[in-house]
């Protein structure tokens, strides 16, 4: 399993971004427990319905405050105050800033270093999404949202869990520069080809025959942050999102996540449109799954031979590391690359075929 130095990343080894930590739908009363970012979490919904994410552990005695399940306090149904959360240890109370504000037993004031470590939340289109930094600083930049999730023509996605994966994200995002492998793994060979760097923004347009659906394929595909991918995709009558996830579990490890967003034919999704939406979703897992399949069995590409007519690798790797590097290093990185990269022996997109991303980045 290769670790971020192996990619002599920087300093951190692992990245600050937004990703997703949990989907909606299974936040409900009770704290869960998780492990991301080389920590272990504890992620609960307060009474006022906001997702809280602290570190798992209380600084009394070392409880982890989201685990257990046999605790009366848990039993009882009174972990949650507000939107704050108590140890099922000792009781101590902990605000969604991560301080103490009360223990039940202890008249004075909480002591100071009876603080845990509370991370940036945003709970958009059906997911729970965190913010990390190493240094704990506040986010560089929003994480995105698509407008059509309010519209009530498109159909929500529900996300499929794909579960961990042992391999360093970068080989993930590798796909962004990846021109060549889009006919051997999906049957769909690139006819044109482009990258966009934009600040914490990496742009792929690309589009060419699919042979799952015989038809023409074109779509903008995009990555905020190193974690969180979207792509706009039109074949046929069908448009279109992609979310594609993936979040550190520790340093060589990711937890990824899928899930499609579909626009119906009715003003309103009927009950037809939701079902055609499973059927893209499903459609689409199944093709991403291709490259799920050649992640699990590759080993790691420190070094690639890399050919000018593959992709600009070496570019979106650059790209990628800003995200590793201490916070003063990244706008020389981002200003270095910032604007439109080819691929030699594939053209850009034709204006008819950026049509697809009108308003996407506005």
């Amino acid at each position: 399993m290769a670790k971020s130095a192996d990619y002599s990343l920087g300093p951190n080894p692992i990245p600050r971004g937004w990703f997703i930590v949990a989907e909606s739908s299974e936040l409900g009363r009770e704290p869960m427990a998780l492990r991301y970012f080389g920590e272990d979490l504890a992620l609960y919904r307060g009474e006022s319905g906001t997702p809280v994410l602290l570190d798992a552990y209380c600084p009394h005695m070392g409880t982890h405050i989201a685990a257990s399940k046999t605790a009366m306090i848990v039993k009882n149904g009174q972990q949650i105050e507000g939107d704050s959360i108590r140890c099922p240890y000792h009781g101590w109370r902990f605000a969604p800033d991560g301080s103490c504000d009360d223990i039940p037993y202890f008249d004075g004031p909480c002591p100071k270093s009876a603080k845990i470590r509370s991370y940036p939340v945003r709970e958009t289109m059906g997911c729970v999404m965190a913010w990390y930094d190493p240094e704990g600083r506040e986010p560089d930049f929003e994480p995105p949202f698509l407008p059509e999730w309010d519209d009530p023509q498109w159909v929500h996605w529900q996300l499929d869990h794909l579960g961990e994966l042992d391999i360093h994200p970068q080989e993930i995002l590798d796909n962004m520069a990846d021109a060549q492998h889009l006919g051997p793994t999906h049957g769909a060979p690139c006819e044109y080809f482009e990258n966009e760097f934009r600040d914490h923004i990496c742009i792929q347009r690309q589009g060419g025959f699919i042979q799952t659906y015989n038809t023409m394929l074109h779509s903008t595909t995009w990555y905020t942050g190193p974690g969180l991918l979207l792509s706009k995709q039109a074949y046929g009558n069908v448009l279109s999102y992609e979310l594609i996830a993936n979040t550190p579990v520790e340093d060589g490890k990711v937890k990824v996540w899928h899930a499609a967003l579909y626009r119906g034919s009715n003003k309103v999704a009927s009950e037809q449109d939701v079902a055609a939406a499973r059927e893209v979703q499903a459609g689409a897992l199944l093709s991403f799954s291709a490259d799920f399949d050649v992640w699990h069995h590759k080993k790691p590409a420190i070094n690639m031979i890399q050919l000018p007519t593959d992709g600009p690798f070496s570019t979106v790797r650059n790209w990628y590391k800003q995200f590793y590097l201490a916070p003063g290093d990244v706008a020389a990185q981002q200003q270095q690359l910032n604007g439109v990269h080819h691929t030699k022996s594939l053209p850009p997109p034709s204006e008819e075929a950026r049509e697809i991303e009108v308003g996407l980045f506005e």
